[in-house]
């Protein structure tokens, strides 16, 4: 993860063009919302059936889904401070079972697993004489999580139940402010995104265990005032 972030922090930087002249950097308020897409990373789940007395490992895989989020802030020149409300979600595409050495794979896994984070993030403008400033950061809270029910055709019983957890999340990442004006600008982010270890099911039949992890990419207006 990290050396990506330097390449993008290395990218970006380069990258700016000397054609144009910027707009002066403008402290303040700010605002701004964004969408674009969540790609969840394959995760280890630990399962416990209270019913049968017995542990399952598997790997799970997911689809890539929705990363939509708001933030609202102050712009201090050099350095932003800002608190997000975002949403990602990853729809269940493939489960393998791991046990005794052996891997089975099951078969039309139905099931999803989202996270609304509630985070404070700071991140640092690397100003320039043009409209595009680089930036650098990232920010910690927590996580709402939610998994549903999960199917799969070897099995009339969900192998996952449905439950929500809260747990401590964090994100890293660097991105692009293209200034449109003194109050609007363009803002092409890229975040990785994870938690802690969440718990679902731990009063019900079937406990689950797993971590959340994503790389996410966005789109967004930012509005200063």
């Amino acid at each position: 993860m990290k050396k990506h972030l330097v390449i993008l922090a290395a990218l970006a930087t380069i990258a700016v063009p000397a054609i144009c002249s910027a707009a002066p950097s403008r402290p303040g308020p700010y605002v701004s919302g964004f969408i674009g897409v969540s790609v969840p990373q394959n995760t280890d789940v630990s399962s416990y059936n209270y019913g049968t007395d017995t542990s399952i490992s598997d790997r799970v895989e997911f689809d890539p889904s929705v990363n939509v989020g708001a933030t609202g802030g102050f712009d201090y020149g050099f350095i932003r401070l800002e608190g997000e409300l975002s949403y990602k979600h990853g729809k269940i595409a493939t489960i393998t079972e791991q046990s005794g050495g052996q891997s089975t794979r099951l078969h039309n896994a139905d099931g999803n697993l989202g996270a609304l984070a509630m985070m404070f993030n700071a991140f640092i403008d690397l100003h320039n004489p043009t409209l595009i400033t680089p930036y650098v950061g990232g920010g910690i809270g927590f996580a709402a999580m939610h998994l549903s029910d999960t199917f799969v055709s070897e099995y009339s019983a969900p192998i996952y139940q449905e439950d929500d957890d809260t747990v401590f999340a964090y994100q890293a990442g660097a991105g692009l402010e293209l200034a449109l004006n003194r109050r609007l600008s363009l803002d092409v982010g890229y975040r990785y995104f994870a938690t802690s270890n969440a718990r679902f099911g731990a009063d019900r039949t079937i406990s689950t265990d797993l971590k959340f992890q994503s790389h996410n990419a966005a789109v967004g207006i930012r509005v200063k005032f």
